[in-house]
């Protein structure tokens, strides 16, 4: 999101991500532990995302990138541990290094990514993303949402699958980019 083309969509996809990581912060106080489990690496990510889609105009300085690269290689460490038990890690574990990738591309002043493997991970955001929304229909189909109350913001599902869907959208933004 660094080329000249990026405007103001890249302040949108800026804004965009950084909410969906302060949501993600929020679900880190939810009652249930998959969502507290979850959330963290969402909230990274979606933090990580909303500074590397920041416009050329306040790019960060050149090292910066080598440091998103070692975050983001140490996050996907934890999501292949993490991904003995559950496949959604396995989601963070490709996020991940598609960030570890954007970052070295960046690192190196490039926007041209390795052609095949970008176009990988853009099969792959695609269908994460048209997955995901599938998966967010029938919630929103099913009645109302309940008493907030009673569920607290960091237990609504279709809320987390919403961040999720938005976070795979921005995703598929940056490696368009590429």
């Amino acid at each position: 999101m660094h080329g000249p083309e990026a405007g103001s969509s890249g302040w949108l996809l800026v804004t965009l991500c950084a909410a969906t990581g302060a949501y993600c912060l929020l679900r880190m106080r939810s009652r249930v532990e998959e969502q507290r489990r979850t959330a963290g690496g969402e909230a990274l990510m979606g933090f990580g995302m909303a500074v590397m889609a920041v416009p050329a105009a306040v790019a960060p300085p050149s090292w910066a990138w080598a440091v998103y690269a070692a975050v983001f290689a140490a996050a996907g460490l934890r999501a292949l541990w993490a991904a003995r038990s559950g496949a959604h890690h396995l989601h963070h574990l490709v996020g991940a290094f598609a960030m570890v990738y954007m970052a070295v591309l960046m690192a190196g002043g490039s926007h041209a990514g390795i052609p095949v493997l970008t176009g990988v991970l853009l099969l792959y955001f695609t269908a994460y993303v048209l997955w995901t929304g599938t998966r967010l229909v029938p919630v929103a189909a099913g009645g109302p949402a309940g008493d907030l109350r009673a569920t607290g913001w960091g237990d609504r599902l279709e809320l987390a699958r919403a961040c999720r869907l938005a976070m795979g959208i921005g995703m598929l933004a940056m490696l368009l980019t590429l």
